[in-house]
């Protein structure tokens, strides 16, 4: 069995998908899975290239019991559409962005993160939209966040171990 390979979008990658990428690597290792994926993140611009994650992201994110600090931002690239199975936006906007800089072979890849949530987790109507970013606001919104994201990453944790079998 191969491993699959998810790449995380958000603007800047330095709130919401090394969020999502910490959990997903945390979530899959305590399942014993982790062997299976590669779980990567990037940002749709490179302002914060090298950067780490915010640290209200980190300090929510140690309180839960994972790790961010070592992950750095980094913009994605062309070769990134074709070295991951799954290139998921965290939000609409993030995914319009994607459709447009794409290689046309590659669109199938791409995906919006909250396509793997449930209704019952998008009970707030403002995730049509995608997963808000918390950057502008308190910690309780990484808080917010790091709740979506975690349920979200076992959901699309669960999807892609049905689809290996």
């Amino acid at each position: 069995m191969s491993d699959q390979k998810v790449l995380f979008v958000c603007t800047g990658n330095i709130c919401r998908s090394p969020t999502a990428e910490g959990v997903a690597r945390a979530l899959a290792a305590r399942q014993g899975v982790g062997h299976l994926f590669t779980f990567d993140s990037a940002g749709t611009i490179g302002m914060h290239k090298g950067a780490p994650p915010d640290y209200r992201a980190v300090q929510a994110a140690a309180r839960r019991g994972y790790d961010l600090t070592p992950l750095r931002a980094r913009q994605i690239v062309e070769k990134d559409f074709f070295r991951f199975d799954y290139v998921l936006a965290m939000d609409c906007g993030h995914l319009s962005v994607l459709e447009k800089i794409c290689p046309a072979t590659a669109s199938g890849r791409l995906g919006l993160f909250l396509d793997y949530a449930k209704a019952e987790d998008l009970a707030n109507p403002v995730l049509d939209e995608g997963v808000p970013d918390p950057y502008y606001g308190g910690p309780e919104g990484f808080d917010y966040v790091l709740t979506l994201v975690e349920t979200t990453t076992q959901r699309l944790i669960n999807h892609l171990l049905e689809n290996t079998r």
